[in-house]
């Protein structure tokens, strides 16, 4: 699995696109898996930090407790919605991967909460393209490395 390090590395015009796109907002949206596989999304907030993607969850939340049985996550930028002129729109931003417990710094009020870093398998950019008669996708996905396609 990648670390973001490694896709800035790999495709780095593209990482600095798609950390624009997280940083647009404070709040994320993040998809777990259920104790019974069905999706939960909570909103949460993650920073792009030496290298990785990091984010923390309280203790005893529920999307704590769908992360520490099935690591498998997902999370989409803010979205914030288009200017009126359709070229215009920067786009949203995803990724998903697995999480792997870090321990906290040992300065934060948080010991108790759950400290992650995500193991990287895909991330996505989706924008409309210029002119704006079709859609951009840019993906990065784990063994393949970045590509560019349209759909009008």
């Amino acid at each position: 699995m990648a670390r973001w390090q490694d896709i800035e590395k790999d495709a780095p015009e593209f990482a600095e696109r798609v950390r624009a796109r997280f940083g647009a907002g404070i709040h994320k949206t993040i998809a777990t898996l259920r104790k019974d596989g069905s999706p939960r999304i909570s909103g949460s907030e993650l920073e792009f930090e030496d290298g990785e993607v990091k984010f923390g969850m309280m203790d005893r939340s529920l999307k704590l407790l769908d992360v520490r049985r099935d690591p498998r996550i997902a999370v989409h930028s803010p979205s914030l919605d288009p200017p009126k002129e359709a070229g215009e729109w920067l786009g949203d931003a995803k990724l998903a991967g697995r999480v792997v417990e870090i321990p906290p710094a040992p300065d934060s009020p948080h010991q108790d909460a759950g400290h992650f870093r995500i193991d990287i398998t895909e991330v996505v950019l989706t924008y409309v393209g210029n002119p704006a008669d079709h859609l951009v996708i840019e993906s990065w996905h784990e063994g393949t490395g970045w590509r560019r396609r349209t759909r009008e």
